[in-house]
C-alpha cells in the first residue's frame, strides 16, 4: 500500500511541474471522428506515397488529409514560452531533450511505426475554404500547417490540437511553398503569447525553430522557420463554407455534431433559448444543461441544438472581438478562414496592437478598403458569422424536424423550404440581436475595468467612454499610453481645473509636449498638442474625476484583490486566466453614485492604481518592436532578444522586468531596452502596415 502511496504522490508531483513529451497524453479525436481524404484513406497508404505526391489539388469528401511533416535538417530551437509548455502540462526542462527537438519541427512522429506501418495516429493537414475580402475563394486549407496530435494537460484536463506552421506542402498549398519565413514566424510566436497573456482568447504559441538550409522566396529571401502553435481547435468558419458551396449537406451536419460533443463538451454545454430573443440586453444570461433533443420557442422560431450550437460560436466571437476592441488589437485578414469556431484570436499576418488611437487603422497594406479596420472588426466578424449560419442555415431552420428520417435523407423539399427558411432567417436574425448585446456588454465591461471604476452606470457609455475614445482619436494620442499612465495618476491630481490641464500633458507624446511652447508662439494651426488641446483633454479628465469619486471617494473597499472577472457571458468552457496574470476587479452595475465625497483616501488611491495597472499593460508587441526583435534575430544573430520580448509579452502588467524574480526565477533583463520598448513610440514607427507574405 505504502507503494501505491508512493507512486501516486510521485504522479501528482508530475503533474504539477510538468512531465516529459513521451508521457503527455495523445489522442487524435479529430482524425478518428471525421473522413479522410479518398486519395489517402489510410495514413499507411499516405506514408507510402513519396513526399511530392501530397502537394496541391481539390479534395472532396473529407475534413482533413493524412500528411507527414517535410524533415528538416539541422534546425536550431530559437526560443520556447514557458506559459504554453505549463498549460500544456510539459514540464520546462524537457524543451532541452532532443525529443523536443525534433519533434517541434517535425523530424519525429508521435504515434507512429514507420516500420510496421502502424499505430493509432498519424500527421494531417485540414481541408477548408472561405471568403476572403468578402469574395469566395474556393478550396483554402492547411497549405503549411500540420497538425501532430492532441495532447491533454494531465492536471488541468484541457486538450490542445499541437500543430507545426511552416512544415512543408500539403494538398491546400494552392501555389505557395508550404513554407513560413523567420519573420512572420517571430510576430505570430509573440502576439499569440501576448493576447494570451492579456486575457484574450487566442491560439497559443509552445515554441520556434529556425532552418538554417531554408531559403524562401517572397518579396525578398528569407530565412524559413517552424512555429509550433496549440489551440483547443484549429476548426474555423471555412471548413462549414467549403462543405456548403459542395453540397455535401451529410458533411456539414457531422462536422456540426462533431463541434458540439467533441470541441464544446456536450450538446447540453450549449446556451438555451433567451427569454426574450427580441430584446437580449435586458434579458438574463441563457441557461445551459438543456437536454439534446430539447426543442425551445414558439411556433415560427423553434430552437433546436444546431441553433444553440449557432448561438454559442456567435457568443464566443462576440467576447474576442469586444477584447479586440478594449485592447486596441487588429488581425489584419479576417476572412472566414481565419475566424474559429472556438472564439479564438487565430492565423496571425498582418496584425497589429494601436498606436495613436486612428478608428480607420488597418495594419495590411493590402486592405485598401478599410474593410479589416479598427472601426469594421466588430461588424466583419459579424458578416462572417452570417456566412457560416448559412452553411449551418438547414440545420437551423429544420426545427423540431433536424432528425426525422426525411429530412436527414432527403433535406429540404420544395413543400418545407419555406417555413424552413423563415425559421432560420428568424433565428439568425435573433443571434445578430444576441451577438450586439453580449459585445457590447463585454465591452463596457473592460472599458470600466481599464479606467479604474468598481461599478457600471447607466450614462458611462455616453458620458465617459464615447467621449474618451473621440478625444484620444482628435487628439492623436496612444491608446496603451493613456491608459497605464492614467493608472499611475491619483484621483487627487486631478481636483482642480489647473491640475488637470498641467497634468492633461502627460497624455501627449514627448515630442509634441516639447514643441509646445515654441508652436504656441508662432501661432501655426491648431494642433492636437496645443493648449486647446489639452484643454478638451482636461476637461473629460474632470468628467472622469467626478465618476470615479463616486466609486472610490469615501466608499467601504471592496475584495479587488481577490476577485476573477465578472463576465456573465463568459461560455463555460472558455480558457481560465493564465496563472502568472493578476486577477482583475470585478464589476458591478448601479444606477446612482454611491458618495457624494470628493476626497479619497491613501488606500483606496493605492488600491485604484494596482486594480487599474492589473488590466492595462505596461508592454504590448507594438510593429516597430517586433520589426527590431526580427532584425536583430536575423540580421544580428542575436537569440536573448527575442526571449527578452517574449518575457515581457507573459508578464505585460509589470513595471518593470529587468533584474526581479519571476516564478521564483531570477530575471537578468534589459533595462535600457525595456524603457525603449515600453516608452513612446518613435514618430516614424507609429501605424505600420506590413503585407500577408508570409
Amino acid at each position: 500500500m505504502a507503494a501505491v502511496n508512493s507512486s501516486s504522490a510521485e504522479s501528482a508531483s508530475q503533474a504539477r511541474e510538468g512531465v516529459t513529451l513521451a508521457a503527455l497524453p495523445k489522442s487524435w479525436h479529430f482524425t478518428s471522428a471525421l473522413p479522410a481524404d479518398p486519395l489517402f484513406p489510410t495514413p499507411a497508404d499516405s506514408h507510402k506515397a513519396p513526399r511530392d505526391q501530397l502537394g496541391p489539388r481539390q479534395v472532396r469528401g473529407a475534413l482533413f488529409t493524412w500528411v507527414r511533416p517535410e524533415i528538416q535538417k539541422d534546425p536550431e530551437l530559437l526560443a520556447v514560452s514557458p506559459a504554453a509548455m505549463r498549460d500544456l502540462g510539459l514540464a520546462l526542462s524537457e524543451a532541452e531533450t532532443e525529443e523536443f527537438k525534433e519533434t517541434v519541427v517535425g523530424n519525429k512522429i508521435h504515434g507512429w511505426d514507420s516500420d510496421t506501418l502502424s499505430g493509432p495516429g498519424y500527421p494531417w493537414a485540414q481541408c477548408y475554404g472561405g471568403f476572403q475580402f468578402g469574395d469566395w475563394a474556393g478550396q483554402l486549407g492547411d497549405g503549411r500547417a500540420i497538425s501532430l496530435f492532441e495532447a491533454t494537460n494531465p492536471r488541468t484536463g484541457v486538450r490542445y490540437e499541437v500543430q507545426l506552421k511552416g512544415a512543408g506542402i500539403t494538398p491546400y498549398s494552392r501555389f505557395a511553398d508550404g513554407k513560413a519565413v523567420l519573420r512572420s514566424s517571430i510576430r505570430e510566436f509573440i502576439v499569440s503569447e501576448a493576447l494570451h497573456a492579456l486575457g484574450i482568447p487566442s491560439t497559443r504559441a509552445l515554441a520556434i525553430s529556425l532552418l538554417p538550409h531554408s531559403k524562401v522566396v517572397r518579396e525578398r529571401i528569407e530565412p524559413g522557420a517552424i512555429v509550433v502553435r496549440l489551440a483547443q481547435t484549429w476548426l474555423r468558419f471555412g471548413n462549414f463554407d467549403i462543405l456548403r458551396a459542395r453540397g455535401d449537406r451529410a458533411l456539414v451536419r457531422r462536422l456540426a455534431t462533431y463541434v458540439a460533443e467533441d470541441v464544446f463538451g456536450g450538446w447540453e454545454t450549449l446556451p438555451g433559448r433567451l427569454k426574450d430573443p427580441e430584446n437580449p440586453s435586458e434579458t438574463p444570461d441563457p441557461e445551459r444543461g438543456i437536454p439534446k433533443d430539447e426543442v425551445q420557442g414558439p411556433a415560427g422560431a423553434e430552437e433546436n441544438r444546431f441553433a444553440r450550437l449557432y448561438r454559442e460560436i456567435v457568443r464566443r466571437n462576440a467576447l474576442t472581438v469586444a477584447k479586440w476592441q478594449a485592447y486596441g488589437f487588429m488581425n489584419g485578414v479576417l476572412n472566414t478562414d481565419n475566424t474559429s469556431v472556438f472564439g479564438l484570436s487565430m492565423d496571425f499576418g498582418p496584425f497589429a496592437f494601436m498606436d495613436n488611437f486612428d478608428p480607420q487603422y488597418t495594419p495590411n497594406h493590402d486592405d485598401h478598403f478599410l474593410r479589416y479596420s479598427y472601426r469594421n472588426q466588430p461588424t466583419i466578424i459579424w458578416w462572417n458569422l452570417v456566412r457560416l449560419g448559412e452553411a449551418l442555415g438547414e440545420l437551423i431552420g429544420s426545427g423540431a424536424d433536424c432528425d426525422s428520417s426525411t429530412f436527414v435523407e432527403s433535406g429540404v423539399t420544395e413543400d418545407t423550404a419555406p417555413p424552413l427558411i423563415a425559421r432560420a432567417e428568424k433565428i439568425i436574425t435573433q443571434a445578430g440581436d444576441e451577438y450586439k448585446s453580449v459585445f457590447l456588454a463585454e465591452f463596457k465591461r473592460l472599458l470600466t475595468l481599464r479606467l479604474g471604476l468598481k461599478t457600471q452606470q447607466p450614462t458611462d457609455f455616453d458620458e465617459l467612454f464615447s467621449p474618451l475614445l473621440d478625444t484620444l482619436e482628435a487628439l492623436e494620442l496612444d491608446f496603451h499610453h493613456f491608459f497605464r499612465r492614467l493608472s499611475a495618476m491619483p484621483l487627487s491630481a486631478l481636483a482642480t481645473p489647473e491640475s488637470r490641464l498641467a497634468h492633461a500633458a502627460r497624455f501627449f507624446h514627448d515630442e509634441d509636449v516639447a514643441k509646445t511652447k515654441q508652436q504656441q508662439q508662432q501661432r501655426p494651426p491648431p494642433r492636437p498638442d496645443s493648449e486647446s488641446g489639452r484643454q478638451r483633454l482636461a476637461d473629460w479628465l474632470a468628467v472622469y474625476h467626478s465618476r470615479a469619486l463616486s466609486d472610490w471617494a469615501s466608499s467601504p473597499s471592496s475584495s479587488l484583490s481577490s476577485s476573477t472577472p465578472s463576465s456573465t457571458s463568459q461560455p463555460p468552457s472558455q480558457p481560465p486566466p493564465p496563472p502568472s496574470q493578476s486577477p482583475q476587479p470585478p464589476v458591478t452595475s448601479t444606477s446612482a453614485s454611491t458618495s457624494a465625497s470628493t476626497s479619497v483616501s491613501a488606500s483606496a488611491e493605492a488600491e485604484r492604481t494596482a486594480a487599474m495597472k492589473r488590466v492595462n499593460p505596461n508592454f504590448v508587441p507594438r510593429g516597430w518592436v517586433l520589426d527590431e526583435v526580427i532584425r536583430r534575430v536575423e540580421k544580428g544573430g542575436e537569440r536573448e532578444v527575442l526571449r527578452r520580448a517574449l518575457h515581457l509579452a507573459l508578464h505585460p502588467f509589470e513595471d518593470r522586468w529587468a533584474g526581479r524574480e519571476f516564478d521564483g526565477v531570477p530575471y537578468e533583463g534589459d533595462a535600457e531596452e525595456e524603457a525603449r520598448w515600453t516608452g513612446d513610440v518613435p514618430p516614424a514607427e507609429r501605424a505600420l502596415q506590413c503585407s500577408c507574405s508570409s
